[in-house]
């Protein structure tokens, strides 16, 4: 039998009971790594984990709300028990509590979408780079967005949250660079989760979408999952610092 370009690999993958997340552990699973999911509700986690042993994947999983220390702790050291290694984090978890103009948010909403989809990520590397370091190394993809190129309406303290993560992701890439941990961000474009639902339930508002979209169509989860598994693996070994536009052609600059 061939062995998947992530054999023997250990991937953690935050918020991976639907939508990208539980796209990307699948596959990564499917590359055969061992993977640890999580998510919030223990519920969500029982119900991801049955779909993919029913698939047979090696899959384990636990709660973990990335914006509780307790929680990411022990996500890592669950991991850590259970496997002996972590060599991949997929840091996916992210927040959106607010919907406006971003002069009239909340200081509580934008304390959340920052503590969620920027602190969370930091502070869950810090975790598992130890561990890299002892085993030689490791690769940490962020999950961020085209938003963090082109600010969508509605939503500009999260696109500015996504924006941060491109930074986050070329600054780790560099001082982890040395420690042969290659750090990379995915940034997917409009891509058909819950998560996005109200950007393409309507239809008036999902043709309009895709007329800025080379490919004219809204984008699956497993459409970005691939990335994520090639970033993972040797083939991308030279790869750090990057970020990849998953988006079907939807332009999207800095």
């Amino acid at each position: 039998m061939q062995l998947g370009v992530l054999s023997g690999k250990v991937a953690v993958v935050t918020a991976s009971t639907q939508g990208i997340g539980l796209a990307i552990a699948r596959r990564l699973a499917r590359d055969g790594a061992q993977v640890m999911i999580s998510s919030r509700k223990q519920a969500s986690v029982d119900k991801a984990l049955e779909q993919l042993r029913a698939e047979g994947l090696d899959a384990l999983g636990t709660v973990c709300h990335v914006g509780k220390r307790e929680d990411r702790e022990a996500l890592v050291s669950q991991t850590l028990k259970r496997y002996g290694a972590i060599d991949i984090l997929v840091s996916n978890a992210a927040a959106n509590p607010f919907a406006g103009r971003v002069l009239d948010c909340s200081e509580e909403a934008w304390d959340k979408i920052f503590e969620i989809n920027v602190k969370a990520a930091l502070l869950l590397t810090k975790l598992v780079v130890p561990h890299m370091e002892q085993q030689g190394g490791g690769s940490i993809v962020l999950v961020g967005s085209v938003s963090g190129y082109q600010p969508f309406p509605d939503i500009g303290p999260y696109s500015i949250s996504k924006t941060a993560l491109l930074g986050l992701n070329k600054v780790l890439a560099n001082e982890l660079a040395p420690a042969n941990i290659r750090v990379n961000c995915l940034a997917p474009g409009i891509i058909k989760t819950q998560f996005s639902s109200f950007l393409w339930l309507d239809d008036s508002l999902r043709q309009q979408l895709e007329r800025t979209i080379a490919m004219r169509r809204i984008g699956e989860p497993e459409e970005c999952a691939g990335t994520v598994s090639f970033l993972c693996s040797q083939d991308a070994a030279y790869i750090t610092g990057e970020t990849i536009v998953v988006a079907g052609g939807l332009q999207c600059r800095l």
